[in-house]
């Protein structure tokens, strides 16, 4: 029988801000930044020769091709088992439809002669990171290169690190063939994700830059969003969060909360429980899987830093405390949990019921399982079509609408100083009262 692995929290009398009293993430200091700005300044100024020794510090080889072309990406999958091919084309399919459906029409505004179209455009070329290293993951190559794909973008890259041998996995490959990958570069980490916003020899920029990985990488985000497009959201190490009553089947509770911690280091496994029965037999069935998990040392260490449980009064002090938490995955696994779904307000994704395991959203139900992590489901979410697109506003005005409008505008740019604002309104209201004025 393996140790305690989960830090138990007893909520039950606490009503102030619960923020107060729940550990968060550890917080790494400047250290990873100070690294992040090096790789970034040294990728900006070197190019390829950055990111070829830099590839071999941290991937063990310098990226072999750097440039992966479309056709080595298609030959992949002819190497790869045809039961992983179907899977990756079925979940590819499923991805697709979900964001094939966020996409509308124009949006039209008409009031009084003037009419407002909201255009949605693509963006021309969108980077897509895909971690590497620990594990190949070619369902995050679907979950952000589908989205691109339906979002209607025109060049969709792809930068993935490759193993300690300079090459990126077939299943990888294999993955960006299905999901329609124009451009893949065997690079990863923060050089990565400088080189797609500044460009070197081999690499030419993008627009906007999205997926998740480490700190990294995510941190590097977060440096060149002033260049380039980025989701608000902090995509980082994985974490879930499972409320349970004691219906629910402590095997499903503990292998999904073991699930997230598969990923690897600096991820959170929240468990959420009224009853400390609940929680007994959680660790218990906990202890038994581990004892067979094949990634079992990898989850000890992730549960030993980050696996928690908060012990409270009740299902609406569970929400509320998941709300503080705002986890990228939260599991309602209650007989209420339609209930209780009505009030999470902060979450990445949330899934309902014994039988929705987060796994189903991190592979094959449609919805991109990019989600935000760190906290910042607070104020974003999953990426979706809208984070490869932006809103193009097409104005429209009759000689009506400027006779109503026109006023306004010459009154407020008078206000603050802009006399040229205002002449402009001015001198066509003008030419409508003489009658030589012609609208839309």
């Amino acid at each position: 029988m393996l140790g305690v692995l989960l830090t138990r929290h007893d909520l039950r009398q606490v009503t102030g801000n619960y923020a107060d009293v729940l550990p968060r993430p550890l917080d790494d200091g400047e250290g990873p930044l100070e690294i992040v700005r090096s790789i970034i300044d040294d990728v900006r100024h070197r190019g390829d020769d950055a990111i070829n020794e830099l590839g071999e510090r941290f991937d063990g080889s310098a990226p072999d091709p750097l440039v992966v072309t479309p056709d080595l990406m298609a030959a992949a999958v002819d190497r790869v088992d045809p039961e992983v091919v179907a899977s990756l084309r079925a979940a590819a399919a499923s991805i697709d439809l979900f964001h094939r459906s966020e996409v509308g029409g124009d949006h039209v505004h008409e009031r009084d002669g003037m009419t407002i179209r909201q255009i949605r455009q693509p963006v021309d070329r969108a980077g897509c990171y895909v971690p590497g290293g620990r594990a190949a993951y070619p369902s995050t190559v679907l979950m952000t290169a589908v989205p691109a794909r339906a979002a209607g973008v025109e060049t969709v890259v792809l930068c993935v690190p490759p193993g300690n041998n300079g090459k990126v996995d077939d299943v990888t490959l294999a993955a960006a063939s299905i999901a329609g990958v124009d451009e893949l570069y065997a690079v990863g980490g923060a050089q990565a994700v400088a080189a797609m916003a500044y460009g070197t020899a081999s690499i030419a920029p993008v627009d906007v830059i999205v997926g998740p990985g480490n700190v990294f990488v995510a941190l590097a985000k977060r440096e060149v969003s002033g260049v380039v497009g980025v989701p608000s959201a902090f995509a980082g190490p994985s974490e879930i969060c499972v409320v349970a009553d004691a219906q629910a089947d402590p095997r499903y509770v503990a292998i999904d909360l073991m699930v997230q911690a598969e990923h690897g280091p600096d991820g959170l496994s929240w468990l959420i429980a009224a009853d400390e029965a609940v929680v007994d037999a959680v660790e218990a069935a906990m202890a038994e899987l581990l004892e067979s998990a094949p990634r079992r040392d990898d989850i000890e260490s992730t549960l030993s830093e980050g696996g928690h449980v908060a012990i409270v009064r009740d299902g609406n002090q569970a929400v509320d405390v998941a709300n503080v938490i705002a986890p990228e995955h939260l599991q309602l696994m209650t007989v209420d949990a339609e209930t209780l779904v009505a009030r999470v307000r902060h979450a990445g994704a949330v899934f309902l019921g014994s039988m929705a395991p987060a796994s189903l959203g991190d592979y094959i139900a449609g919805p991109s399982h990019v989600l935000p992590t760190n906290g910042t489901a607070r104020f974003g979410g999953a990426l979706g079509v809208a984070d490869f697109t932006k809103d193009v506003h097409v104005v429209t005005v009759t000689n009506e609408a400027l006779e109503w409008a026109g006023p306004h505008v010459a009154t407020l740019a008078t206000a603050e100083g802009l006399d040229a604002h205002a002449e402009s309104v001015r001198l066509r209201l003008a030419d409508i009262a003489a009658g030589k004025g012609s609208g839309a």
